[in-house]
C-alpha cells in the first residue's frame, strides 16, 4: 500500500500598502541629536518606524519610546532599519534637548534618529507624508496653535511606502511591528 502526503507551503504574508495609490513619503529635511541634516535619502532603500513625541510629555510619550526601544534592540546594528523621532515641540526640542533625551535610550544617531525643524515642516510631513493624523485642509488653525499628539508608530517600506500603522503603547501592537518589520526585511524591493 502507498501512501501520499500532500505538503502545503504557506505563503509569506504579504503588508497592505496605506494611503492612495502610489504614495510615498515626500522629499524632508530635519536635524538630528547630533546637528546633522537628516533626508529621505539617509532612508532610501531601509525599513523605518517613525513616530512623533515631545520630549517633556508626561502622558502616552514615555511609555511609546519605552516601547520603542523594544524595536531597537529587535533590530539594533542592522543597517536596513532605522527609527525617526520626530518632536511636534520643536521650540522646547531643540537639538540638545533631543541629545540629551537620546542619551536615556543609548539610541546610536546612525539608526534611531531624534527629528527636530521647523514646526510647520515637521506637522506637514506628518499628516501629507506619514497620515499620522487626518488631514483637513479645511483647518483654520494657525501653526503655532496646532499640536499633534498621537500614539501611533508608522511602519515604511525600503520603497517609502507606508505599510503600517500602529499603537505605540501596546505590547502586542509592538510585537505584531517587529514581526512586520521582519517581513519587509524579507521583500525583494
Amino acid at each position: 500500500m502507498m501512501y501520499y502526503y500532500k505538503t502545503t507551503r504557506e505563503q509569506p504574508k504579504v503588508l497592505p500598502t496605506v494611503g492612495n495609490p502610489g504614495h510615498v513619503i515626500d522629499p524632508f529635511s530635519f536635524t538630528n541629536q547630533d546637528g546633522k541634516t537628516v533626508t529621505e535619502k539617509d532612508v532610501a532603500g531601509k525599513v523605518f518606524v517613525v513616530e512623533y513625541f515631545f520630549t517633556t510629555c508626561k502622558g502616552i510619550c514615555p511609555k511609546m519610546n519605552e516601547n520603542m526601544t523594544k524595536i531597537y534592540q529587535a533590530f539594533r546594528g542592522n543597517k536596513d532599519v532605522m527609527i525617526l523621532s520626530h518632536t511636534v515641540d520643536p521650540l522646547k526640542d531643540t537639538v540638545q534637548a533631543m541629545k540629551a533625551y537620546s542619551l536615556r535610550f543609548d539610541a546610536d544617531p546612525a539608526q534611531w534618529v531624534f527629528l527636530t525643524g521647523d514646526k510647520k515642516d515637521l506637522y506637514d510631513h506628518a499628516r501629507k507624508s506619514y497620515l499620522v493624523t487626518a488631514v483637513d485642509d479645511t483647518a483654520t488653525v494657525d501653526i503655532q496653535s496646532d499640536f499633534i499628539h498621537t500614539n501611533r508608530f508608522m511602519l515604511v517600506d525600503r520603497n517609502g511606502h507606508i505599510r503600517g500603522g500602529y499603537d505605540g503603547t501596546d505590547m502586542g501592537s509592538i510585537n505584531q511591528l517587529i514581526g512586520d518589520i521582519k517581513i519587509l526585511l524579507a521583500e525583494k524591493s
